[in-house]
């Protein structure tokens, strides 16, 4: 099978370009694929395609920008003339801009592509049904709600036009189907992107790091943590150090900054900026735990299944679809009132003082991880592509 994937891909600053990269590394190691066409917005000489393991080879082509206008003409051209067997779509609704016009627009490309006769999967991280925009911090403007939610309704069902639409949480199917009577929508789970050997368990000497990891200014608010270790501090007596690992959402450039020049008088607060892949396991193995300082959720926590995977513990607000992934997968956490910093503190605390608790937390954490490797995940997708039946793009024109 030549396989097309479209999506971002590292070294990108789009979102989802590190999913990407787990789910190359796993695709071009199964049997059956031949060749892997990545339609991205990098240039070749820059996309991150050395593997160690044994695989197919990987083409990388710059066929789209970040809210450009011509993504649907430049991808659907450049399929036209690769050719592939099936094409895979990584998606979120802000996937092409964070400009309405152009992040609709690419939206719309999928249905092209199965119009053209390719098997298309869109794997869609994120549903509208599923967002506050209010606390996602896209508006809080009422009629402005309306509006999104009635355009994200009209963009879902060109979404639903692909061949099949693969969603990462149980619920968002059971949304779809019955909101839009959807009968091609399947759960394939987010997947761990890395199996590690089975981690000691044991911090190394020194301050305890809390750690926080993603893009951060929408609703990953990262001075609810800063306030809550300063009084988990307070309380337990401990040496306890912050780690904020990542970099501004692109919607809210400045924000780390800002966050950096209000809090520089405090002790033991760390801006790690762009963590590169190769030092993603230093960042999680050195951390005493993983908090998720969120006040709104907008899709599977990737975070999650690496803190999982890494076996370290975590501390998360019980809201969306952190609560769903915890009753879905078997994940575990220490819970806290979102946007509380009290009662994040205590959260924190407690796993600071209660060595055998967080040690439980993480050991179910890394068996939930293990549960689901990106090497079944890339199979599931295989399958899916195989169970495609072939309709004409007449038959596809008069169902639209």
């Amino acid at each position: 099978m030549k396989l097309a994937i479209v999506t971002a891909y590292p070294p990108s600053k789009v979102t989802l370009n590190e999913y990407a990269y787990h789910l190359v590394k796993h695709f071009r190691q199964l049997e059956e694929v031949t060749e892997i066409v990545l339609l991205t917005d990098v240039e070749p000489a820059q996309a991150d395609i050395r593997f160690e393991e044994e695989g197919c080879t990987v083409k990388v082509i710059n066929c789209w920008k970040f809210n450009s206008y011509r993504n649907v003409w430049s991808i659907t051209k450049t399929l036209k003339a690769v050719k592939p067997d099936a094409v895979l779509y990584n998606l979120q609704f802000m996937k092409f801009g964070d400009q309405k016009i152009p992040a609709a627009l690419g939206l719309f490309t999928p249905f092209f592509t199965k119009l053209m006769g390719m098997k298309t999967i869109v794997l869609l991280h994120n549903i509208m049904e599923a967002v506050d925009l209010n606390q996602a911090g896209f508006t809080s403007n009422k009629l402005k709600i309306k509006v999104f939610n009635f355009i994200g309704s009209l963009l879902t069902r060109v979404v639903l036009k692909a061949d099949k639409v693969a969603l990462t949480i149980g619920n968002y199917v059971n949304l779809l189907e019955e909101k839009y009577q959807a009968k091609n929508c399947m759960l394939i789970p987010h997947g761990t992107f890395e199996l590690a050997k089975e981690p000691s368990f044991e911090l190394a000497e020194g301050p305890l790091k809390i750690m926080t990891f993603g893009k951060f200014g929408t609703y990953k608010k990262v001075e609810v943590l800063i306030e809550a270790v300063e009084r988990a501090r307070q309380v337990t007596g401990k040496e306890l150090e912050v780690v904020i690992a990542g970099t501004d959402n692109p919607n809210t450039i400045g924000y780390l900054a800002g966050v950096q020049a209000k809090y520089a008088h405090l002790p033991n607060v760390h801006f790690t900026g762009y963590v590169a892949e190769e030092d993603v396991p230093r960042i999680f193995t050195e951390s005493a735990m993983v908090v998720f300082p969120y006040t709104s959720t907008t899709g599977s926590s990737g975070v999650l299944h690496q803190a999982g995977s890494y076996g370290k513990a975590v501390v998360m607000p019980d809201l969306g679809d952190l609560a769903l992934l915890v009753k879905e997968e078997g994940y575990r956490g220490e819970f806290f009132e979102p946007e509380n910093a009290t009662s994040l503190a205590q959260a924190i605390a407690k796993l600071v003082v209660d060595s055998a608790y967080r040690t439980e937390l993480a050991k179910a954490n890394f068996e939930a991880a293990n549960a689901l490797p990106m090497s079944v995940i890339a199979q599931r997708y295989l399958e899916a592509f195989k169970n495609i039946d072939g309709e004409t793009a007449e038959e596809l024109l008069m169902a639209a």
